[in-house]
């Protein structure tokens, strides 16, 4: 009887040990995931590369089949064994809705498919997102600057590529107020939705004084004329001169500081950069340590005397020999020694230690100046790109 024992214990230990990959090539899988995912998205917020590998099953998931495809062609060359569990999203449950409008004011697009998940953008009425996949009530969506987050399903107007075209096709007008109203009838008897600067509306009609519009989910009603302009005419207006610029800005001063925002109804520090060059007509990225990668370098020496209205200013801690720099803040330049910027509150801060706006703080964490006006980038796109 304990002869049996033994032999059955052996048997046991020997298939277990049969069963388990050797550490070499779990350690090889891992790192190939690594590397691919530092090759195809060395950056989360804005590309999907969630695999891991447990002993010889891919799992996870990736909006990105190019990365996916590469790793799978390292593993065959290194003669690695797996079983593809990846799943590609767009996911499958869709349908074929992949395609979303906005259809709110302003859609708040968190971290997590939870209301009480850390803001991590926003996105204005009838910008055209992506979507990826659904859990609950909540969508996981890329915006047109690429941000990958979560929005409630009542913030957009989910669509199949034909409803989407549709939509793209239609006439547009522009809100060009700051804030103001969709109204049901031309009596603005009721109001049907708020506006904010830059949301895209349909055009279906107009009389004296008002556009007849369509919400990107369908809803209709009215808005004033002297409040929107067709979206074609506002776009030949966006020449990104001095001066729209800095009228752009300046008509925010005063709105307060919201982590994640980019609206008028409140701003962080580089959703305000981002919704000054929206309002004219260009998409940029949408955190300070992505625009920082745009564009030609200006200064870094503090020379005033080198920058343009619109260069984009940033701040932060400079590299040491044990940390990387961090970049943690961004404001615009608008001459004669002044930047305007979100902290607290949109401001106009300047560099000139006599002006009232003296801003020593900002001066001390000062990192350099890009210019991205005019700079060709693909991570720079125009409005009519996205919307039409």
């Amino acid at each position: 009887m304990k002869i049996n024992k033994i032999y059955y214990v052996a048997a046991l230990l020997l298939s277990t040990w049969a069963c388990q990959e050797p550490v070499e090539s779990t350690n090889e899988r891992a790192a190939l995931i690594d590397a691919v995912k530092e090759e195809y998205a060395p950056d989360k917020r804005v590309a999907l590369f969630d695999v891991e590998a447990s002993q010889d099953t891919l799992s996870g998931e990736t909006n990105l089949p190019q990365a996916l495809s590469a790793l799978k062609a390292k593993m065959d060359e290194k003669g690695l064994n797996y079983v593809d569990n990846v799943a590609l999203l767009p996911a499958a449950d869709l349908d074929g809705n992949t395609k979303g409008v906005v259809t709110i004011s302003v859609a708040n697009i968190r971290s997590a498919p939870k209301h009480s998940a850390e803001l991590a953008t926003q996105a204005t009425m009838g910008m055209p997102v992506n979507v990826l996949k659904k859990e609950g009530s909540w969508y996981l969506v890329q915006t047109p600057d690429d941000y990958i987050s979560w929005v409630d399903a009542a913030g957009i107007a989910v669509m199949d590529e034909q409803g989407f075209n549709a939509w793209t096709q239609e006439e547009k007008v522009i809100y060009t107020g700051l804030l103001g109203y969709v109204y049901e009838d031309e009596n603005e008897s009721m109001m049907v939705s708020d506006l904010t600067a830059g949301n895209v509306l349909a055009l279906k009609g107009e009389s004296k004084s008002r556009y007849k519009i369509a919400l990107p989910d369908g809803r209709e009603g009215y808005i004033n004329k002297s409040e929107a302009e067709p979206f074609e005419a506002w776009l030949a207006e966006r020449s990104l001169s001095d001066q729209n610029l800095i009228n752009t800005a300046k008509s925010m001063m005063g709105i307060p500081y919201l982590w994640g925002g980019t609206s008028i109804k409140g701003v962080d520090c580089s959703g305000f950069t981002k919704t000054i060059y929206y309002l004219n007509g260009q998409v940029i990225p949408r955190d300070a340590s992505q625009q920082i990668n745009e564009g030609d370098l200006v200064d870094s020496e503090k020379n005033w005397d080198k920058l343009e209205v619109g260069d984009l200013l940033f701040f932060g801690k400079p590299a040491t020999d044990s940390t990387s720099e961090r970049v943690i803040h961004v404001g615009m330049w608008i001459g004669n020694g002044s930047f305007i910027h979100s902290r607290g509150r949109v401001r106009v801060s300047s560099f000139d230690p006599n002006s009232a706006n003296f801003d020593e703080y900002e001066l001390g964490r000062y990192l350099r100046t890009k210019r991205i006006r005019q700079v060709p980038s693909e991570r720079i796109i125009s409005v009519d790109k996205i919307i039409n």
